[in-house]
């Protein structure tokens, strides 16, 4: 073999046909995933890349997919992107990165470009489907987009999420079961579903210990880390602060561990904290944040995974798919002593 490798050079390696190959490269389901695996491998072996300007002409594909964000600066999407654009590659994709920063018009925009053809498939992570334009009556259900981790209510397009709920009742639960009798939640924007479902495991996890939820103890924020600080100068403006917060995200979880020591309260001898996302500042922040780990890097190979087989003809799934979550943790929580609260000044 001389020059660039070509599917035929793979097709002849292992004896099938060039076909067979070119549909294994696109993640076919009507491949075998043991022909797929080999395929693969062989393609690696030989150092082959796809011809994209030849293959784009003859498809009339970009080679390209969409994965759309609220906040690119976000570091959450980090891994997941690096997990998409790890699967995407293997099949000769490239990923292109858009910010919506909540505007309508650019959610829009980046829909537009999709169905224009600047690229083939989009992942979507902004929780909600254009609400201006043409965009927001004319959504064909075939259109290739794979929605992660947000849930999108009557939404035609497959997901892949995780149970926010049930990852909430198991942070709280934590926190009950540590002593703390006195649990606030400080909940991402509503009515945007990720927010009320890790809202809903809160309440849930409280109901089922048969513990009360005073006036004041549900603040909302946006995600941000200001908002959490906000939040939490609420909470402890109240005749009684809690001794525990569970947080909707890291993010405003360290916004809150900085208005409390602004407040002269420890973490987590005064006042436990949860987070949510285990974001890689999380294990470095002090104190190390317990919080629930979303397995970002699988989540985003999963979407892509989707993906590639909705654009290679292979269906899409009818049913969520639902990747676990685990609790991490760390130095953030304790259990509840009242004898240490009791001999400092403003306290819970």
């Amino acid at each position: 073999m001389t020059g660039r490798p070509r599917i035929k050079d793979i097709a002849l390696k292992l004896g099938l046909s060039a076909a067979t190959v070119s549909r294994a490269l696109a993640d076919n389901d009507l491949v075998a995933e043991a022909t797929r695996s080999r395929v693969r491998d062989a393609a690696q072996a030989l150092n082959y890349r796809p011809d994209v300007r030849a293959r784009n002409l003859r498809t009339r594909k970009s080679m390209a997919a969409l994965l759309v964000v609220r906040d690119v600066g976000n570091p959450f999407y980090l891994d997941i992107l690096k997990g998409v654009e790890a699967t995407a590659r293997e099949a000769g994709y490239s990923i292109l990165m858009g910010n919506t920063e909540n505007d309508p018009d650019r959610e829009a925009e980046y829909f537009d470009m999709l169905r224009d053809g600047h690229a083939d498939g989009m992942i979507l992570m902004t929780g909600k489907l254009p609400s201006r334009g043409a965009q927001a009556e004319t959504l064909p259900a075939a259109l290739p987009v794979v929605v992660a981790l947000e849930l999108i209510e009557d939404c035609p397009f497959p997901h892949v999420q995780i149970d926010n709920a049930a990852a909430a009742r198991t942070a709280v639960r934590h926190l009950i079961g540590l002593g703390h009798r006195r649990v606030a939640h400080i909940s991402g924007p509503e009515p945007e579903m990720m927010s009320v479902l890790r809202h809903r495991g809160y309440r849930e996890a409280m109901v089922e210990a048969e513990l009360e939820i005073p006036a004041g103890y549900e603040q909302r924020g946006d995600y941000q880390l200001e908002s959490g600080q906000r939040a939490c100068r609420a909470l402890f403006e109240l005749p009684e602060p809690p001794s525990a917060i569970f947080v909707a995200n890291d993010e405003m979880a360290f916004g809150a561990i900085h208005e409390l020591r602004r407040l002269g309260l420890d973490v987590p001898a005064d006042v436990s904290i949860v987070g949510f996302d285990d974001l890689y500042l999380s294990k470095a922040f002090f104190p190390p944040l317990t919080t629930v780990c979303q397995p970002r890097q699988e989540i985003g190979r999963a979407a892509m995974g989707i993906l590639l087989r909705m654009l290679g003809g292979g269906g899409r799934p009818t049913a969520p798919m639902v990747i676990p979550t685990s609790l991490r943790i760390r130095g953030s929580t304790a259990p509840y002593r009242p004898q240490l609260r009791s001999s400092r000044g403003h306290h819970p």
